[in-house]
């Protein structure tokens, strides 16, 4: 996991080794711990919800494995930054496989034995169907269309976080807020009307607790409170000179 969007520098790392599968499972845990996850209410159903679809990244790290080019000693790199998260694997696309025709659903299995044992196991599901379930995904969460290029002797993935989520991170990284603050400042940028009983409930703390951490965004000119008490909105500040304008404590 970096800090920015490039490898300057690293927050977090992990190296798995051991079973196939269960390298794949620790990758996907590692970027779930790593990406933020907020709640969702429909009606009086509450569902958790991650920044960026989770069968999308699990598709990512499975493909990377099964895909790779094993005669080559580099490891997959799984990468996490302000913008994106990032799969590198070694081996370009097999048997001269265009970027376009595998978009298209069109596939050549270099690791053919993988691929059947991670079939018969469950881990994949019909060849040629992953880079269009990764393009999918990312259009159900309305997120720019994945980046696939060839480096090198290398494929890489990239799959973009919303404009909202780089925008909060740069501005989390700058001021050094804490995980919560994020959260907080990530919700009030989505839904201008949230109210404090909404952040409390979608981050699952008390209202105390959520007024403590708007009082300091508010002390620090990142966030203010424009309008009445009833169709007032939360701004967020995201650049480099922010406001002092004061919340109407009156407000959400």
């Amino acid at each position: 996991m970096f800090k920015g969007n490039d490898r300057d520098i690293f927050i977090d790392k992990k190296e798995y080794t051991g079973p196939l599968y269960e390298q794949i499972e620790e990758a996907y845990k590692f970027v779930l711990r790593n990406i933020k996850l907020a709640s969702e209410i429909e009606g009086i159903v509450r569902t958790d919800k991650y920044e960026l679809p989770t069968g999308a990244i699990r598709e990512m790290i499975i493909n990377s494995v099964v895909h790779r080019n094993f005669l080559d000693n580099a490891c997959v790199q799984v990468a996490i930054y302000d913008n994106r998260f990032e799969v590198t694997s070694p081996g370009m696309l097999y048997g001269g496989l265009s970027i376009e025709e595998a978009k298209n659903g069109r596939s050549k299995i270099r690791n053919k034995a993988i691929a059947e044992v991670f079939s018969r196991m469950e881990i994949v599901e019909a060849r040629g169907t992953g880079i269009k379930r990764i393009i999918s995904r990312a259009s159900e969460y309305e997120l720019d269309e994945p980046e696939f290029i060839e480096i090198g002797d290398t494929f890489r993935v990239n799959l973009f976080k919303s404009e909202s989520s780089s925008k909060i991170a740069q501005v989390s990284q700058r001021l050094e807020l804490s995980k919560l603050q994020a959260e907080i400042l990530d919700l009030m940028y989505k839904n201008p009307n949230i109210t404090r009983q909404e952040i409390a409930s979608d981050v699952n703390k008390t209202m105390a607790t959520i007024k403590k951490h708007i009082a300091t965004l508010n002390e620090i000119g990142i966030i203010e409170y424009l309008g009445s008490s009833k169709k007032g909105e939360w701004v967020v500040n995201s650049n480099e000179s922010s406001p002092k304008n004061q919340i109407t404590e009156s407000g959400n």
